[in-house]
C-alpha cells in the first residue's frame, strides 16, 4: 500500500487530472478517488458538477456537505423526478440559499420536480452573478415574481427554461430580459399562462436568441375556444431573428403576418425548424421562410388535423407539394426531414404528394427522412428512394401503403444503415428477406408490424430491435 500511494505522489498533476477527465460515470470516479488520499484531494478540487436528488438526506446538511468537499462546482443538476414523501424532505428555499452562498463558481444550475422551492429560494438565486443557465422543470410553487427578481439579479444569465411552471403567469420578467438583450437560448414549455402575444415583449432580445423553444400546453388551449386576441397583440412588424439557429414551436397559432409568422419570415440563418401541431402554418410561411434560411439543416413538421376552430375560418393553412417544392429549391444544406400527420385521416386532406416527397429528397442531400402517417408515400416512392445517395436512415410510421413489393427494394437505397419500421400492415417476413445475411444494415428497427415476425427479421443487420405489441390495431 505504501509503495502504490508513492508511486501515485510521482505523478504529475496534469496526468491524474487527465485520468479523472476521461472517467465519465459518478460511481467510478467516486472509486478512483478513494484509492489514495492524493486522488480524494485532487478530484475534490475538479469535481464541476455534482447531480443530486432523492438520496440527499437530510437535504440542506447534505448540500452543505458537499459544497465544502467540492470547492469549484460550476454545474449542479437537483432532479426529484419519482419522489415520495417517505424518501425524506426535499430540497427547500434554504437549502438553496446553502446552495448560493458555498457554490461561488456556480453557473449552471437544474432544478426538476423541486415541488418544496417557491419564489424565496429563487430570490436566493439572484446573489449568484455568475449564474449563465438555469433550467425550471415542473416548480409549481414559483411565480413570475419570482423569475423576475432572477432577471434582476442574474444579469448574466444566457439560457432560461421553463418546463411545466405553471404558476408563472405575470410576464414581467420577459419585458426586462427584452431590455437586457442577453438571453441566447430559451425554452418556455407548458406553461398555461404564457402566450405566443407575450413574446412580443422580449423585443430587441430577439437580435441575441440562438435557440428559441416554444410550447403550449395542448391540453388546456383546446379546452378553450381560439381566437385572435393574441396574436393581435404583436403589431406587423419585422422581428429581427438573425441569430436564430434553431427555432421548436409546439401548439402555437400562426396567423398571417403577425405573430410568430413574423419569426418565421426573419431567420436568415436557421438551420433547425420544428413545428410540431401549429395552427395556421401555410404554403406562403414555408415558402418565404425557406427563401431566407439557406443554412437550414433540419426540418420537422407535424401537422395538425382540426380545421373547425374559429380562429382560422378565412386563412388558407393548406400545406401542399409548393412547400416542398421550394424546400426543394432553396435548402442545399438539408440533412434531416420528417413529416408526421397527426391521425390516419389527415393526410387525405392535405395534398403532401409521393412525387413531391421524393423531388425533395433527390435534390436535397438528406441522411435521415422520417415519415409518419403519410399515406400517400407507397411502393413508387420506396423505388425512387434507390436513386437517394446520401439518405443513411430511413423511418417509416404508419405508412399503409408501402408493401412487400416496395420493402424488397430498400436493399437497393445506395448507403442506407439505418431502417426503422413501426405499424406498418403491408410489410411482412418477404419484403425483408434482401437484407438477411446481406451486412447492408447496421441497425433494424421493427415495432408494432403484424406481419412481421422475430425470425423474420433475425440476421437482417448488424443490430436488430424487434417488439410487436398490437393493441394499437383494436
Amino acid at each position: 500500500m505504501f509503495d502504490r500511494e508513492t508511486t501515485m505522489d510521482e505523478l504529475p498533476d496534469h496526468l491524474v487530472w487527465d485520468i479523472l477527465r476521461k472517467l465519465q460515470k459518478t460511481n467510478d470516479r467516486n472509486s478512483v478517488s478513494l484509492s489514495c488520499r492524493r486522488f480524494y484531494s485532487l478530484d475534490n478540487e475538479q469535481r464541476y458538477s455534482l447531480r443530486i436528488g432523492c438520496g440527499l438526506v437530510p437535504a440542506t446538511d447534505a448540500l452543505l456537505s458537499l459544497c465544502r468537499r467540492f470547492p469549484n462546482l460550476s454545474k449542479v443538476d437537483i432532479i426529484y423526478s419519482g419522489w415520495m414523501s417517505k424518501l425524506g424532505k426535499q430540497l427547500d428555499d434554504q437549502g438553496l440559499l446553502v446552495l448560493t452562498t458555498n457554490c461561488p463558481c456556480l453557473t449552471h444550475l437544474t432544478l426538476s420536480y423541486c415541488t418544496f422551492i417557491t419564489d424565496v429560494g429563487i430570490r436566493h438565486l439572484s446573489s449568484c452573478t455568475s449564474l449563465s443557465s438555469l433550467v425550471l422543470h415542473f416548480a409549481p410553487r414559483i411565480t413570475g415574481c419570482g423569475v423576475l427578481s432572477l432577471a434582476v439579479g442574474c444579469k448574466k444569465l444566457r439560457r432560461l427554461h421553463l418546463i411545466r411552471c405553471l404558476n408563472v403567469a405575470s410576464v414581467e420578467w420577459l419585458d426586462y430580459f427584452g431590455k437586457l438583450e442577453t438571453l441566447e437560448e430559451l425554452c418556455i414549455k407548458n406553461c398555461r399562462a404564457i402566450g405566443e402575444g407575450d413574446l412580443i415583449k422580449l423585443r430587441n432580445s430577439w437580435r441575441k436568441l440562438r435557440s428559441l423553444h416554444f410550447e403550449v400546453d395542448a391540453n388546456y388551449r383546446y379546452m378553450k375556444v381560439y381566437d385572435q386576441v393574441a396574436v393581435e397583440r404583436w403589431p406587423r412588424q419585422l422581428v429581427p431573428c438573425d441569430s436564430l439557429v434553431e427555432l421548436s414551436l409546439g401548439n402555437c397559432i400562426i396567423a398571417p403576418g403577425r405573430g410568430l409568422a413574423c419569426v418565421l419570415r426573419n431567420c436568415n440563418n436557421l438551420e433547425k425548424l420544428h413545428l410540431d401541431m401549429c395552427i395556421g402554418v401555410s404554403d406562403s410561411d414555408i415558402i418565404a421562410l425557406v427563401q431566407k434560411a439557406k443554412r437550414l439543416r433540419s426540418i420537422s413538421l407535424r401537422v395538425p388535423s382540426d380545421f373547425t376552430l374559429p380562429l382560422l375560418n378565412n386563412i388558407t393553412i393548406r400545406l401542399t407539394d409548393e412547400s416542398l417544392s421550394a424546400i426543394s429549391e432553396h435548402c442545399s444544406k438539408l440533412e434531416r426531414f420528417k413529416i408526421s400527420f397527426s391521425d390516419g385521416e389527415f393526410p387525405s386532406l392535405f395534398s403532401f404528394t409521393v412525387q413531391g416527397i421524393v423531388a425533395l429528397v433527390e435534390k436535397c442531400p438528406i441522411r435521415e427522412l422520417s415519415l409518419d402517417h403519410v399515406c400517400s408515400f407507397n411502393d413508387i416512392g420506396m423505388e425512387a428512394l434507390c436513386r437517394a445517395q446520401n439518405l443513411e436512415i430511413l423511418e417509416l410510421v404508419h405508412c399503409q401503403e408501402v408493401s412487400d413489393e416496395g420493402m424488397i427494394l430498400a436493399s437497393q437505397i445506395p448507403c442506407l444503415r439505418v431502417l426503422k419500421l413501426s405499424k406498418c400492415l403491408g410489410v411482412t417476413d418477404e419484403g425483408l428477406r434482401p437484407l438477411v445475411g446481406s451486412q447492408k444494415l447496421e441497425l433494424l428497427v421493427v415495432e408494432d408490424c403484424p406481419q412481421v415476425s422475430r425470425r423474420g427479421v433475425h440476421g437482417a443487420a448488424t443490430s436488430v430491435s424487434f417488439r410487436q405489441d398490437l393493441s394499437w390495431m383494436y
